[in-house]
């Protein structure tokens, strides 16, 4: 499933191609995603102008007139791509490349006022497109009870102190928690605990000021990193230009079991487990 880094180039792509655009009209080919497509999209969008476009945790929100907002995810397997009057193909996500085998999980097909297709492709159909009111955004179920956005000022000491203290949990699962957190992931949620040094299974309890200021700087830091290098996939990323997303050569951890610890000093082993049925990986030696 894609993370915040990969949903944020993802946004990137398509604001650089679609903003200021309309929609002519919409085809949907497939009725059910996640959830059943609303009937009436294609009434409900059809001449309205695309006025801006953004991501908040691993959601895209398409800000239009009229105080409508299309909000997508893109599951475990969506994808966004943009097709040009000239049949030329633009990516604006990941996974596999654009093949002709793959028109049969084109879901739902946006035609836009300059004679592009902006079309959604999932071939698992975990991902969703739903309409809702813009005005309305914060009151929305998917949205409401999400966390503090990481790469934000309030993703913060004071918070994570204030948030963490009468919690129970484990280091993985708080900072998997979307309500604690928004955007993190299995992948990068390993990363930035080996980064810190900090064994996945310790009680945030146990923690002391320097161990959360370690997780807040190095979560900033990677995300920074994997935006900047074009997002991650564990197969293959790319965003409308083309440009292969490059961070995935450089995970120090995730997917490296049995091997030895990329720190210089430490001579440990990575050890893979799972906690709350999600694959963790960690070193055995350094990670306390």
């Amino acid at each position: 499933m894609p993370e915040l880094p990969e949903v944020e180039v993802v946004k990137k792509s398509l604001k650089n191609k679609i903003i200021d655009l309309s929609f002519r009209k919409v085809l949907i080919n497939t009725n059910k995603l996640r959830y059943t497509i609303n009937k009436d999209l294609n009434k409900i969008i059809t001449n309205k102008k695309i006025l801006s476009i953004d991501r908040r945790s691993k959601y895209i929100l398409i800000n239009l007139e009229k105080n409508i907002t299309i909000l997508t995810h893109l599951g475990m397997t969506g994808k966004f791509f943009l097709v040009d009057k000239k049949k030329i193909h633009s990516k604006t996500s990941f996974y596999y490349k654009i093949s002709n085998r793959d028109k049969k999980h084109n879901h739902v097909i946006f035609f836009l006022n300059n004679d592009t297709k902006l079309i959604y492709n999932d071939i698992r159909k975990f991902g969703f497109i739903k309409i809702i009111s813009t005005k309305d955004i914060s009151k929305n179920k998917h949205l409401e009870t999400l966390g503090p956005e990481p790469l934000s000022k309030k993703f913060n000491l004071g918070y994570f102190e204030k948030k963490a203290s009468n919690k129970k949990k484990n280091l993985k699962n708080i900072l998997m928690d979307q309500s604690f957190v928004a955007g993190l992931g299995n992948i990068y949620v390993n990363e930035i605990l080996h980064l810190s040094s900090l064994n996945p299974y310790k009680s945030i309890k146990k923690l002391d000021i320097k161990d959360v200021k370690k997780i807040i700087y190095f979560t900033k830091k990677i995300l920074k990193k994997s935006i900047l290098e074009g997002g991650s996939s564990i197969k293959n990323f790319n965003n409308s230009d083309g440009k292969d997303g490059v961070f995935q050569q450089q995970f120090k951890v995730y997917g490296r079991n049995n091997k030895k610890c990329t720190k210089n000093y430490c001579k440990g082993i990575i050890k893979k487990s799972i906690i709350s049925n999600r694959s963790t990986f960690y070193c055995i030696r350094c990670q306390k």
